[in-house]
């Protein structure tokens, strides 16, 4: 079985995938990390470098890559990975896939985000938790319908890691 996490940054996908693998005993991967294993570039950087469409086109073939060669499996999907060349279609399409959608609360995701954000270039330039709320708020109206694809929701605001890897297990088998 393959589960993929999918949400918004901030939401949690690579700190709960973590635990998540260990608890099942089950590979543990990021996608944004297999890319820039990939391209010998941060993110950042190939967005810089090479544009969105470029990252975009690598991250599609990649996601399709990762799937194809692993067979137990927990993967974290970057933010926009769902939204972008039929990922969600070709994900829920796949047998042995199981998408999870990690449902965080524009607050939650605020909180933790804004901390945080001179890590994360797409909101580095936001100077308040006021426009951070506003951009979360944009982005997840643009989003949500992918996110909302996903063969599992979980809502895990105010939930720890044990708690929430918890409750995945028992919505999974």
């Amino acid at each position: 079985m393959i589960i993929v996490l999918i949400g918004y940054m901030g939401s949690g996908k690579s700190t709960i995938g973590k635990a998540l693998s260990n608890v099942l005993n089950m590979s543990f991967l990021d996608l944004d990390n297999v890319i820039e294993a990939h391209e010998k570039k941060t993110i950042a950087d190939i967005f810089e470098d090479s544009g969105e469409i470029f990252f975009r086109k690598k991250e599609a073939e990649l996601l399709r890559k990762v799937i194809e060669e692993n067979e137990d499996l927990v993967l974290s999907l970057g933010g926009g990975t769902p939204c972008y060349s039929q990922n969600m279609s070709f994900l829920n399409d796949t047998n042995n896939v199981i998408t999870l959608y990690l449902k965080v609360s524009i607050g939650s995701l605020s909180n933790r985000l804004y901390d945080e954000k001179s890590h994360r270039p797409i909101i580095s330039h936001l100077s308040s938790k006021e426009a951070l709320n506003e951009f979360i708020a944009k982005h997840l109206f643009e989003r949500r319908a992918y996110y909302e694809e996903a063969k599992v929701t979980l809502v895990t605001d105010n939930l720890t890691v044990e708690e929430t890897v918890e409750k995945i297990i028992l919505s999974l088998f």
